[in-house]
């Protein structure tokens, strides 16, 4: 939903920053890998040692570079196959990073096993979320929209344990409830959108 709202204002931010970043010689896939690299790193290695405003700090600013990797493609005149292809499955690794360091701090440090298992929840849901619509898409299906697509995996999961690391109250439960619970509405969002895509295309 983020995505719908947020691209113009976000395009007239990073489109400038792209064609600089391409007239300076790099590649679209260089910064994507750059970046998924930094969030796993970031993640895995400030949040599960309870490091946790940094860690959100640190992951966000990596996060940012997926934003810039599209610009450079639109400056480059558009992207490529292997470009699509390279910056899906790094954005997965980089939200199973994330949500994986999420739940290991759960689990290990706060010793809360409720919360270790809605971020699991979260891990694993968001996985599939876009695992559905890239498999309808390979099928000519459509399998878009549900309430929390990317942009609101990782605000939902950043912003509560960011907050949670300076010790703002019931914000981490808050938002890892919030989040699996829409999560798994979102996957049944998606597989009731690409059932009624077949019924259309087979009319």
């Amino acid at each position: 939903m983020l995505n719908i709202f947020a691209r113009a204002p976000v395009s007239r931010l990073t489109d400038p920053v792209g064609a600089w970043l391409v007239r300076r010689g790099l590649s679209p896939n260089a910064v994507t890998v750059f970046g998924t690299v930094g969030t796993v790193v970031g993640a895995l290695w400030l949040i599960p040692t309870g490091h946790l405003f940094l860690g959100a700090f640190v992951v966000t600013l990596f996060v940012l570079f997926d934003l810039l990797d599209g610009a450079m493609a639109r400056a480059n005149g558009g992207g490529t196959r292997f470009g699509a292809v390279l910056d899906s499955c790094c954005d997965r690794i980089a939200d199973g990073a994330l949500f994986a360091a999420i739940t290991w701090y759960c689990f290990v440090l706060a010793e809360d096993t409720t919360l270790a298992a809605l971020a699991l929840v979260s891990l694993v849901s968001g996985q599939v979320i876009s695992y559905v619509k890239a498999r309808a898409e390979a099928s000519g299906l459509n399998a878009d929209g549900g309430l929390v697509e990317r942009a609101e995996r990782l605000t939902f999961g950043l912003v509560g344990v960011g907050l949670h690391g300076l010790g703002v109250p019931y914000v981490l439960p808050a938002s890892l409830w919030l989040l699996a619970v829409l999560s798994v509405i979102t996957v049944v969002q998606r597989l009731v959108a690409v059932y009624r895509s077949a019924k259309e295309n087979a009319a």
